[in-house]
């Protein structure tokens, strides 16, 4: 089934399946992020995605044993999931969808400070050169290359949404390792999806009954269940597959190409190509990413 593919280049291979899926969900997200409350959204997104990994559980022989232990774990991990996804749509309200991608590339180098804080890792010094680097593409890309802005801290209100969002996304990636118990991944998954979907449902009860659910046009309708199905449930699949078969790092690194696709994902949604000066951003990025991908030596 492998044909011949080595396990490493399947986790690239994956990784890279997964950048480009997510960086759908910027793009449809920035489509839709006015006509539909995102606590709301992301309430019925990870009910759907929660049903769509049970089946899976169901699929496979059931609930493996442990997974119920210490429930309040997935409550925190849930809690900090709800807390980037609703940002994320909250601040593609105003935020573009290339800025916000940027943002999100900003959450390896906070990642590696809260791993450092909870689980004490520490990063190669080949790692945190590539971390500030791929910060400094990010910032050029969210300030459009304007040093006064970037001087002035001149954060759009979008972006400084979701640097909230992407700052629990951060705590979230080591939190997973700390809470972890030993239960099978796919159980694990599991119950901080289903927390998730509690949390939302109860955060964002008010404006799932203000919804015209009837009303929505066909594109919410697809961003909902392309963030379901294939940003959700999809991408932590894949992202399982590659952990087993690259070192973290290296899967993290996949970060970096997140606001390459989402310019062809808005290119293809006929958004045009940014300014040029926006580009020298993406081109740090990925020297970043190139240089998380070359072996430790």
């Amino acid at each position: 089934m492998s044909l011949g593919i080595s396990p490493a280049r399947q986790g690239h291979l994956a990784m890279l399946l997964f950048s480009a899926l997510v960086a759908g969900s910027f793009s449809l997200g920035g489509q839709i992020a006015n006509e539909i409350a995102p606590t709301a959204l992301n309430a019925i997104r990870f009910v759907i995605a929660a049903l769509v990994v049970a089946g899976v559980v169901l699929a496979r022989g059931g609930l493996p044993p442990g997974v119920g232990r210490a429930p309040w774990r997935y409550l925190i991990l849930g809690g900090l999931f709800a807390i980037y996804f609703v940002t994320m749509f909250e601040g593609l309200k105003t935020a573009p969808p290339v800025s916000s991608a940027a943002v999100f590339t900003l959450t390896p180098v906070m990642s590696a400070c809260f791993g450092w804080v909870l689980l004490r890792q520490v990063v190669s010094l080949r790692a945190a050169a590539a971390l500030v680097i791929g910060a400094a593409g990010a910032l050029w890309v969210i300030f459009r290359g304007d040093l006064a802005a970037l001087a002035a801290f001149d954060l759009g209100r979008g972006e400084w949404i979701f640097f909230w969002g992407c700052l629990a996304h951060a705590i979230y990636t080591p939190a997973v390792r700390l809470l972890h118990r030993g239960e099978p991944v796919l159980g694990f998954t599991l119950g901080t999806l289903t927390a998730c979907a509690v949390v939302l449902l109860i955060w964002g009860w008010r404006d799932i009954l203000a919804t015209d659910w009837a009303g929505l046009r066909p594109l919410v309708w697809v961003t909902l269940f392309y963030v379901a199905v294939v940003a959700s449930s999809t991408t932590v699949f894949l992202v399982q597959f590659a952990a087993m078969r690259l070192p973290a790092s290296k899967v993290m690194a996949y970060t970096y190409l997140t606001p390459s696709w989402v310019i062809l994902w808005e290119i293809g949604f006929g958004q045009g190509v940014p300014p040029a000066l926006v580009l020298g951003g993406l081109v740090l990025t990925l020297i970043a990413l190139s240089l998380l991908l070359k072996d430790e030596g």
